[in-house]
């Protein structure tokens, strides 16, 4: 049987283990942390466990074919509902405005918040997102190294007119100033480029696919999104894949040029054929993992955006959550010379809410619940990072915004997390939690894949192509057990 050693159990790392470990191979995942998810975390605060990273489930397909590929399926493992109501924003205590999972609801709503024209450019702009995604899934998404070459190819002579629609060269926020006036829905539809730890004045018009992907069905995890990890840990043990818990991979081994194994912290050396880092390749070109298998990947000098999070339990008043509600800075240009140009914390921020007791509705709430209020963060945690000072005025921005806007919170307890907090959970990133950011057209080619220049060794994770966010993270875990395989195959044809 062949060896795999899967540094990391995120979920590229958990959806490649699980899948070589179906295959037959001798699988050993190595987590330094004393649970499955990675980023997908869970935070103990005030005798209750909550989501404390990622908090959306977008993209059902993908996990639907994954656990149907593991010989089981998606329903039997994880309880899901579908939401009807995506999001709430907040921008004031009289400006508010939901999107629904069905359009025309969403349609109505803008038209009553903004006017009818706004309404219009709403729906020109779902129909351009929606073509965006389907030009970009097939030779992109699920495409195991995707060039600018491979793409028009793909395309064919009839696709190149689709190409040139999508906008690569464009920006985000440019681009939706072309469907939207009101500077309030360019400030809402721009933060999806936040959603892979980007700025929207930097980032491609191509991420406006992303209100196709939410359109297409955001989904509550019953048990919360940390579900998903431990379901994929436990169908990978199923088919005989080992865990191996508070283990600290210190260096990657290489001999006669390939990946032979890990080291541990401690000296223990475990022996593999396959190695598969699932962390961040910044990290590993950095040298956290060895000087050997620092030549795997090239250095990647930009981070993406960091976070700042408090966990809490507390008592909300005022104004009527739902399980995902956003409230929007007065000014998004300047937070964003905040993150990038000045790299502190934004004096003026946009806060995100997950009421994880409440439904979409917001319903489901009584008494002290749990919150995760998140905030963009510069990426400095390895560096001087934000002092006490900066930290404070910063949570005061958040929640003074959150209070003009009607929410009154009063905390039974919190644990907040910094990107000094996060550099420690992630070594190499300082705090960094979507790999390298997608700013300009090239950045997204610019991921390293599945495998890397040392051969056995392979790359799964946010940070790998296809991208940051749970489901592409998924995807990528894929990718590097299809390429393994196939090489796997290749090795033994010519040995044979």
């Amino acid at each position: 049987m062949t060896g795999v050693a899967v540094i990391g159990a995120g979920i590229g790392g958990l959806a490649a283990a699980a899948l070589l470990a179906a295959r037959g191979l001798d699988v050993t995942v190595l987590e330094r942390a004393e649970s499955p998810g990675g980023k997908m975390r869970e935070e103990a605060v005030a005798g209750r466990r909550l989501d404390a990273g990622p908090t959306v489930f977008t993209m059902r397909w993908v996990f639907e074919e994954l656990f149907d590929a593991l010989g089981t399926a998606l329903d039997a493992e994880v309880t899901t509902r579908r939401a009807d109501i995506l999001a709430r924003h907040a921008w004031s205590a009289d400006e508010r405005l939901d999107l629904f999972a069905d359009p025309a609801r969403s349609e109505a709503e803008i038209g009553t918040f903004a006017g009818a024209a706004e309404a219009r450019g709403f729906r020109d702009f779902l129909d351009r997102a929606r073509l965006i995604y389907r030009t970009l899934e097939g030779p992109f998404l699920r495409s195991p190294r995707p060039t600018p070459m491979s793409l028009a190819m793909s395309a064919g002579p009839f696709g190149m007119l689709d190409l040139w629609r999508i906008s690569p060269f464009t920006t985000l926020w440019n681009a939706l100033g072309t469907h939207f006036r009101d500077p309030r829905l360019r400030q809402l539809f721009g933060r999806y480029a936040t959603y892979c730890g980007a700025s929207p004045f930097l980032a491609p018009a191509t991420l406006m696919l992303v209100a196709h992907v939410e359109q297409d069905g955001v989904w509550l995890v019953e048990g919360g999104m940390h579900r998903v990890a431990t379901a994929l840990a436990a169908i990978a043990s199923r088919h005989g894949a080992s865990f191996r818990y508070g283990a600290h991979a210190e260096e990657i081994l290489v001999r006669r040029g390939r990946a032979a194994g890990v080291r541990l912290l401690g000296g223990e050396e475990i022996a593999a054929d396959v190695v598969i880092s699932n962390g961040d390749s910044g990290a590993l070109a950095g040298g956290l993992l060895g000087r050997d298998a620092a030549r795997a990947v090239p250095r990647q000098a930009a981070r993406s955006l960091s976070a700042v999070t408090w966990a809490m339990v507390a008592e909300a008043r005022g104004f009527p959550l739902s399980r995902h509600t956003v409230f929007f800075s007065g000014d998004y240009a300047a937070e964003f010379r905040d993150l990038l140009d000045r790299g502190t914390l934004p004096t003026d921020p946009t806060v995100y809410v997950c009421a994880q007791d409440r439904d979409d509705s917001g319903d489901g709430a009584a008494g002290p619940e749990r919150l995760l209020v998140l905030v963009n963060a510069p990426p400095n945690g390895d560096r001087d990072g934000s002092d006490e000072a900066s930290l404070a005025a910063c949570r005061d921005a958040a929640f003074g915004l959150m209070e003009r806007c009607g929410l009154r919170l009063t905390p039974v307890d919190s644990v907040v997390t910094t990107p000094r907090e996060w550099e420690g959970r992630f070594p190499g990133t300082g705090g960094a939690l979507y790999g390298a950011p997608p700013h300009g057209w090239a950045a997204s080619f610019a991921r390293p894949g599945a495998r890397t220049a040392i051969p056995g060794l392979y790359l799964a994770g946010g940070g790998a192509h296809p991208g940051a966010g749970v489901p592409m993270a998924a995807m990528s875990g894929r990718l590097a057990a299809e390429s393994i395989v196939a090489d796997l195959g290749t090795r033994m044809r010519r040995a044979g």
